[in-house]
């Protein structure tokens, strides 16, 4: 399994779909160039900047996580379980995102959840290990590995915009559901972040508009 980590590995990537499946090719050609990485730290500051920014707006998210960084120095599952409850309260957490950071963060401390060692497994045993701690979903598992991690074959079916992606390119506009989605994707393995990316790329240069779930 090749971690993406640069640029390149994203070339790579393309490549080996473009060989994989001849569809693809026009749409590499379409979007080259603009196909990015958007890698972001792994570990538990990672996945908690993942769990901040869900369901809220980017400005929400970066006041929220702004405070936590100004309040913790570092974020880390020490800092975090080491907090004051009151000094919690004032990062502007809903109350299902401050229970989920804390287990995720109680996990990482007791060593039920190694953040830099999961990338490295297999994309079905990494998705398990995340999900195996209440509060992380299959999405927020997903988004973790491949932007995080750089796990190299993962492919988030629940993502609205990359199923809308699929339907423009090969379902006459109509978007697939999650099912049908997961089997098209079945062949680009063991790239499939790298097509995730460039069905991604294809949505916002279609539509003129940012198409990624993080930035």
């Amino acid at each position: 399994m090749h971690i993406i980590r640069s640029e390149a590995d994203i070339r790579r990537g393309l490549d080996a779909l473009a060989a994989a499946d001849a569809r693809l090719a026009p749409v590499i050609a379409a979007c080259d160039g603009t196909v990015p990485l958007r890698l972001q730290p792994a570990g538990y500051a990672g996945i908690a900047h993942i769990v901040v920014s869900q369901m809220v707006s980017r400005a929400s998210a970066h006041a929220i996580w702004g405070r936590m960084v100004s309040a913790l120095g570092e974020v880390s599952a020490d800092t975090y379980l080491a907090a004051d409850p009151t000094v919690i309260a004032g990062f502007g957490l809903s109350r299902a995102k401050e229970t989920t950071l804390r287990r995720i963060a109680a996990a990482v401390a007791d060593a039920a959840l190694d953040l830099d060692a999961v990338p490295k497994l297999p994309a079905g045993e990494a998705m398990a290990q995340l999900t195996s701690v209440k509060g992380i979903g299959p999405w927020t598992a997903e988004i973790y590995l491949m932007f995080c991690g750089g796990h190299p074959d993962i492919f988030p079916v629940g993502d609205v915009a990359l199923r809308a992606a699929a339907g423009d390119l090969f379902f006459k506009g109509e978007r697939p559901d999650e099912k049908v989605t997961r089997a098209v994707a079945t062949a680009w393995a063991p790239w499939r972040s790298v097509a995730a990316r460039l069905l991604w790329a294809d949505y916002a240069r279609r539509r003129q508009r940012e198409a990624l779930p993080v930035t």
